[in-house]
């Protein structure tokens, strides 16, 4: 019996010293310095470029901080103290630039600390808004640009956790507010109402993996009290309630500020998937709250069919065209929603124009799944359809007056080579955005800010002819930079505000005016924020695997290394697959080596000041290679192609010891870490963060694989590296945020991992992060996983015997 005792006291003392030893570690101070260092400025820009304001955000918070209350329901995640979504990155510091003096004014009259979120100008930019939270209410600040003060606008405390503030015009704003104080809400009683009851009766639900479910009664009246919300029109700093208090999923006002097209939340919630998905209401108001027309009930998202580009067969995308008053436009499926029906057309678009009495009018009709239109004038219109299943795209011009469809291209979603980039807007008379046409609406500008080809990214500006379908080229970026445009501020006389940098220097905004062909005018001068990186060698490179396909990345080496002269060094190789449906869009060159190198918490960079090679976004494509399969049919054979030709081409380059190589990604390059772990001897060690590892627990599809666990099993089975537990021997690194809210990454699926490797006597170690997501924040948290992650490495790579 005192053995048994003395024994049990052993156990005792061993557990609780492990569980002293998990405090808060740092790493290097070199390492610490650079994840803490203050971010460049953000900017948002005026829209005719007069005015630039520099928005500075917050640090990483602490661990304590992220420890606030916080309620997880219905998919969201709410503080319940302040009525606003927890984990917000706030701004903490505003600057306002004068574009052609280039001087600075102190904005004054904003509460400090200040958190700010959520920064818009007035239509006629002469007033700047943004949100203020504090720990206990959400206010709603005005600017006034001419005198640069700040003032207080709203009485009530706003309700930011669904609908999100809007400038009616110049003078009025609308938001919500709340009706009740955060003490009044329900209590969960000892003895519940009864049990949890969920049914079904013969409807197929198939739905994914969601996370932060309604899961009782009680849910259901938090979630009724924390989303009910007063909307209120504010004109110059007076009150007036809108309608009634209700569930708004989505408030949008028609051009002409008459009416408001809203869509309310109604009983019963589900408990399957999140509030973005509840059944709901959506009608046409007058600006003061009154009903004009209830237009439709959706359904909950439940009774969706699974697989991708299968719909509801139901309206769907509600929205107003900005080039009108007050006109209402959906889409219907023609085909009851189902991809696999045979059909000639997949979606109809329809309109119905104020009052809102008469019959609704088919606009055109897609042989795709309709996208999204872009509306322009009476002339022309931009419509995009597409399969994300085959991988297609096509955008297409539409004609108001005509009702006539035109292709004017389609391309590959892959086939990086092939985007033309996005349409440039303009505010209308209304100060909605909508199509910019030029020369008498026969040509628009087309902006790509990534411009991939096989000299890596060159961002450029196009002009498209709507009618004889030529682009040409009015700028692109020069090779040796990395620069696109981030604002085109005069079409007409082409003045550009774009965004500049090298691998050697910080990104900054630039005045650029194509036409005068005058010298570029710097707006900003930020400065380096990790000298410490100075002399670090960067460059993109390229290699194929043994089947042919070309791959490349960017790959780091530590200051004053020479390859050859210098011994070859320790690898760690970060990487996150990517499916292509040809091995021609596969091979495509993306990315540029003249990007600046940004250091956030989840970089690998860090560790080339630590003497490792780093070679960061290692592709890892898998490829459909006959149009019989699908991309994932052979996903094992193909992550071992993409890792020995990486490991192969940094030995050849005698940059990396091929004996001393690791392995990391997150998310799905988690999952695909433990899977090459689990199928090669390739590596000496891997770190994998907040992955999925157990396919069986996400059985409607994951990432892009569309079928189920029912209709393809062994696909299932084979994808998991939980099922080959077992084979895991090489020393693996787990790290998961304990409070993770992504779709099918459960903490769980770490959990699962951590036990089947050790219960097969695997060497592995499992780190849970207090109050984490998905994307970790907390300070003491991100140092933490910094050092252990460079402990890993050094104990199991850099000194691997």
């Amino acid at each position: 019996m005192r053995y048994l005792l003395f024994l049990f006291s052993l156990l005792m003392t061993a557990t609780l010293h492990a569980q002293d030893d998990i405090a808060y570690q740092t790493p290097p101070k070199l390492i610490s310095d650079l994840v803490l260092a203050p971010p460049t400025p953000s900017i948002s820009l005026s829209k005719k470029g007069d005015w630039l304001l520099l928005l500075q955000r917050s640090s990483y918070p602490s661990v304590e901080e992220l420890a606030q209350p916080e309620l997880k329901i219905a998919g969201l995640r709410i503080n319940p103290a302040n009525f606003a979504p927890s984990r917000q990155t706030f701004i903490n510091s505003l600057v306002l630039r004068q574009v052609n003096s280039g001087k600075d004014f102190t904005i004054t009259g904003l509460p400090s600390p200040l958190f700010a979120s959520q920064v818009s100008w007035s239509p006629d930019e002469k007033k700047i808004a943004l949100l203020h939270t504090s720990a206990s209410r959400v206010d709603l600040y005005v600017i006034d640009v001419a005198t640069r003060r700040a003032a207080k606008v709203n009485k009530t405390a706003l309700n930011s956790i669904m609908v999100d503030y809007d400038w009616i015009d110049n003078q009025r704003l609308l938001y919500a507010v709340t009706t009740k104080t955060a003490a009044q809400a329900p209590k969960r009683s000892l003895l519940p109402k009864g049990p949890a009851t969920q049914e079904n009766l013969g409807k197929a639900s198939p739905r994914p993996t969601y996370q932060d479910m309604i899961k009782s009664p009680h849910d259901e009246d938090l979630f009724a009290f924390y989303t009910t919300v007063q909307l209120i029109q504010n004109t110059n700093g007076a009150e007036q309630k809108i309608g009634q208090p209700a569930i708004y999923s989505r408030v949008s006002i028609s051009p002409d500020k008459k009416y408001m097209l809203t869509q309310t939340i109604k009983k019963p919630f589900s408990y399957l998937v999140p509030a973005s998905g509840f059944a709901s209401a959506v009608s046409i108001t007058d600006i003061t709250g009154k009903l004009i027309k209830k237009i439709t009930d959706l359904p909950s998202s439940e009774t969706a069919p699974s697989g991708y580009d299968n719909v509801q067969p139901t309206p769907r995308g509600y929205g107003w065209r900005n080039d009108q008053p007050a006109s209402l436009t959906w889409c219907e499926p023609l085909d009851s929603g189902l991809i696999k029906k045979p059909a000639e057309y997949r979606d109809a678009v329809y309109q119905l124009a104020a009052p809102f009495s008469g019959k609704a009018e088919q606009l055109f009709r897609t042989r795709m799944r309709f996208s999204y239109v872009l509306w322009g004038n009476d002339q022309a219109a931009l419509v995009s359809e597409g399969l994300r299943s085959r991988q297609q795209t096509q955008l297409n011009r539409y004609s108001p007056i005509t009702g006539d469809l035109e292709k004017l291209f389609s391309r590959n979603t892959t086939d990086a080579y092939s985007n033309p980039g996005q349409p440039v807007t303009a505010p209308n008379q209304w100060d909605k955005q909508t199509l910019l046409l030029l020369d008498k609406g026969n040509k628009i500008l087309l902006n790509n800010i990534t411009g991939s080809s096989p000299k890596g990214d060159l961002p450029f500006l196009l002009s498209f002819d709507l009618h004889t379908k030529k682009a040409d080229t009015l700028w692109r970026c020069q090779e040796g930079t990395y620069e696109y445009v981030a604002q085109v501020s005069d079409p007409e006389k082409l003045v550009l505000i774009t965004r500049r940098e090298t691998e050697n220097e910080v990104p900054n905004y630039w005045l650029k005016n194509l036409r005068l062909r005058i010298a570029d005018r710097a707006l900003t001068a930020f400065k380096d924020p990790y000298p410490a990186m100075k002399g670090v060698q960067k460059q993109k490179i390229k290699y194929q695997r043994a089947d042919g396909v070309t791959l490349t990345g960017d790959l780091y080496t530590p200051a004053g290394y020479t390859p050859g002269k210098d011994a070859p060094l320790p690898v760690f190789i970060w990487a996150y697959p990517a499916e292509y449906s040809s091995v021609a869009d596969a091979a495509q060159i993306r990315g540029s080596e003249h990007r600046f190198t940004t250091l956030s918490w989840g970089s690998p960079v860090f560790y080339v000041t630590q003497g490792y090679a780093v070679l960061n976004n290692a592709e890892m494509p898998i490829v459909a290679t006959d149009t019989a399969r699908k991309p994932n049919d052979n996903f094992i054979e193909q992550l071992r192609l993409n890792a020995e030709a990486a490991i192969r081409k940094l030995s050849d380059m005698k940059v990396g010891d091929s004996n001393r190589i690791a392995v990391g990604g997150h998310s799905y390059g988690a999952f695909m870490t433990a899977n090459l772990l689990a199928h090669t001897k390739l590596f000496k060690a891997g770190i994998a963060r907040s992955g999925a590892y157990n396919r069986t627990l996400t059985p409607f599809g994951f990432q892009n694989e569309d079928r189920t666990y029912w209709q393809a099993p062994e696909l299932y089975h084979d994808m998991s590296p939980f099922s080959y537990a077992n084979q895991i021997k090489t020393p693996l690194l787990l790290i998961h945020g304990d409070a993770d809210n992504n779709t099918g990454t459960y903490p769980i699926q770490s959990e699962r991992l951590f036990n089947a490797i050790k219960g097969h006597g695997g060497v592995v170690r499992y780190i849970s992060l207090p109050y984490e997501s998905h994307g970790y924040q907390g300070k003491e948290n991100i140092l933490h996983l910094l050092t252990e992650q460079l402990n890993w490495l050094d104990k199991y790579v850099k000194n691997a015997r």
